[in-house]
């Protein structure tokens, strides 16, 4: 059975879920008002074997670093070690996020190309869209093809938010 770690931090943006293994990689990260979506996924990827949460204090340190960087130390999510499970299509995609750099964007076209999938924008899309580790896997930095604000769970406020934090200013 996998054990899961998990804190619930205050955000600027609202209470949010970091959730780790007991190596301290991340599993999921999530807001709190989303505790129902991030259930249906630790469900669809850990229940077949069986998984317990269980409630600790900055597991290996991660909530500290999470929360230095919504105090602007931006590059501190790059350091952040996960273990997600996901189709391999899902876990490329989430790797590729992870090379987006801070302060920048890219849309859902482009990302696609760079994995040697042109045409598979919506692809791209869905599986940004289940991405259990929300801001370290940096999902909130895909726009859409003309600008647009799109596709964010957290919804796009916290999404602008984001990426105004990160030095990216929108037009």
């Amino acid at each position: 059975m996998l054990t899961l770690l998990q804190e619930l931090i205050p955000t600027p943006l609202g209470p949010l879920w970091v959730i780790c293994d007991e190596q301290y990689r991340l599993r999921a990260v999530e807001w709190q008002e989303h505790s129902d979506r991030m259930v249906a996924l630790l469900d669809i990827h850990y229940q077949k074997e069986g998984y317990q949460r269980r409630d600790t204090v900055n597991p290996g340190g991660l909530c500290e670093k999470l929360t230095a960087y919504f105090e602007g130390d931006l590059s501190i999510i790059d350091t952040l070690p996960t273990a997600t499970a996901g189709t391999p299509f899902q876990r490329e995609v989430w790797q590729a996020l992870r090379n987006i750099p801070c302060g920048q964007v890219m849309h859902y076209g482009q990302l696609a190309e760079q994995l040697g999938r042109a045409g598979a924008a919506r692809a791209v899309g869905a599986a940004n869209g289940s991405n259990p580790v929300s801001i370290v896997v940096p999902c909130h930095r895909v726009i859409g093809r003309n600008g647009t604000l799109t596709g964010y769970a957290g919804g796009v406020q916290r999404k602008e938010w984001l990426l105004r934090h990160e030095g990216y200013f929108l037009l």
